[in-house]
């Protein structure tokens, strides 16, 4: 099990913290491994455990996922609601961003269900895949759905998955669920959960105006808060490369050869560039492919599962596509574009360096790109000095960002969106705290 899902997972103590933990879960969690809790684990699973809303911001590797995974199962032990037919009724739903996750939280709650001696059913349902083994899948119902929005407002489409006695709500990366896209399929979901419900969002990163949207949407939460915290227990040695654009894939070979990463996470930032990087990667003799989101789920999968045994050195991914890697041991990732966002950074480096491990994070910054590499020092708060690497130094001198309408001026937050929302953000997070709010 430990294998399956990465030991990071696998801290929980049975001591005092976890005594209002059914008998059953506590057996299914020894029998697992489990030996210490992590700092969110012990500060999350109580208030979970009291039906309280909570709000939970901690750093990527940092054991979320069993935070609420296991007293959601403890609340399994009261026994399942059953329809007139005698069919589960949904009792927690869990929304996610990506396929990926979605596959990665099931896992989860399926590989400590099955040490339970009480019969738990879990069904995960995502895009990019048919809908009808996940439609025959809901026969009898389920007890914990786990699902990205847009595929389970199909699924509802087809009346085979009513929300109606859904206790307990899970938004996992809820800083993605609630701004980048979601937003209007979220109302949706909201509008078919009747109230009281328990409300909890996690992420390892919120955006101010994002923060906002979320507290107006939970009743009095417990706010778990560690980001400082966890980060800087964390062993990600970091750092940053002056180079010009198109010297980059080359500086990343040159990096690779002098080095014994088994692995290696490349971040770029749009599709075409995971293709593009990923194929002159292949051409000078790396195993190397592209992962975001217009591939097929099944080459999703493939890829993940042979980066995981080592098949693959690396994978060149989008923001959102790498959302559910979780590989242990993985030694490097690297910022081959930047991030637009210094909370993305945060979500980026947060793949290595996991369980323990030590990991390394590489960025590389471009003259045009200098001063938006200057403001996530400076939003991070970070301590990462630019480096030359002999033959791969940036020849052009470092451009400022202009601000736009203003010729001959600087952009003062160096062109990138950060903690400052724009006036679109302000009025786009005000309407929709308006109309989430139910």
């Amino acid at each position: 099990m430990a294998g399956l899902l990465g030991a990071r997972f696998f801290r929980l103590a049975m001591d005092s913290n976890f005594s209002a933990l059914s008998p059953a879960l506590q057996a299914a969690a020894r029998a697992a491994g489990l030996r210490s809790a992590t700092e969110v684990q012990s500060r999350s699973i109580a208030p979970i455990l009291q039906g309280l809303d909570v709000f939970v911001c901690a750093p990527t590797g940092s054991g979320k996922t069993l935070a609420y995974v296991l007293p959601l199962l403890d609340a399994t032990t009261q026994g399942a609601q059953l329809n007139a037919k005698g069919a589960k009724l949904a009792a927690t739903l869990v929304l996610v961003p990506t396929r990926e996750l979605a596959v990665q939280v099931g896992e989860v709650f399926k590989s400590l269900a099955q040490r339970l001696p009480y019969g738990v059913k879990v069904s995960v349902i995502f895009g990019g895949v048919s809908i009808q083994p996940q439609l025959r899948g809901l026969r009898g119902g389920a007890d914990i759905v786990v699902a990205t929005p847009g595929r389970l407002l199909d699924v509802m489409a087809h009346n085979a998955l009513p929300l109606s006695s859904v206790r307990t709500l899970v938004l996992d990366e809820a800083d993605r669920m609630l701004d980048q896209g979601f937003a209007d399929q979220v109302q949706a979901i909201l509008g078919h959960i009747p109230l009281p419900c328990q409300r909890l969002f996690l992420s390892a990163t919120f955006a101010p105006a994002v923060t906002g949207w979320a507290m107006a949407l939970l009743q009095q939460p417990v706010r778990v808060d560690l980001r400082h915290a966890v980060a800087e227990q964390a062993d990600i040695a970091q750092r940053a490369f002056a180079v010009d654009s198109d010297k980059r894939t080359r500086l990343l070979r040159h990096l690779m050869s002098g080095a014994q990463w088994n692995r290696v996470l490349v971040f770029v930032a749009t599709q075409y560039a995971a293709e593009i990087v990923a194929d002159k990667l292949r051409k000078a003799g790396l195993r190397a492919e592209p992962l975001h989101g217009h591939l097929s789920q099944g080459k999703r999968r493939q890829v993940l599962e042979d980066f995981k045994a080592a098949r693959i050195r690396v994978v060149v991914a989008t923001d959102l596509a790498a959302r559910g890697i979780d590989v242990l041991q993985l030694p490097v990732v690297v910022n081959y574009d930047l991030p637009r966002s210094a909370q993305d950074y945060t979500h980026r480096i947060g793949r290595t360096g996991r369980a323990g491990e030590s990991g390394l994070a590489i960025s590389f910054v471009c003259p045009d790109t200098q001063p938006h590499w200057q403001l996530i020092v400076k939003r991070q708060s970070l301590s990462v000095s630019l480096e030359t690497e002999p033959g791969f130094e940036a020849s052009a001198p470092a451009l400022k960002a202009p601000v736009p309408g203003k010729p001959g001026t600087l952009d003062p937050h160096g062109g990138i969106k950060g903690k400052r929302p724009s006036k679109k953000d302000k009025l786009r997070a005000s309407s929709a705290v308006l109309a989430l709010v139910v």
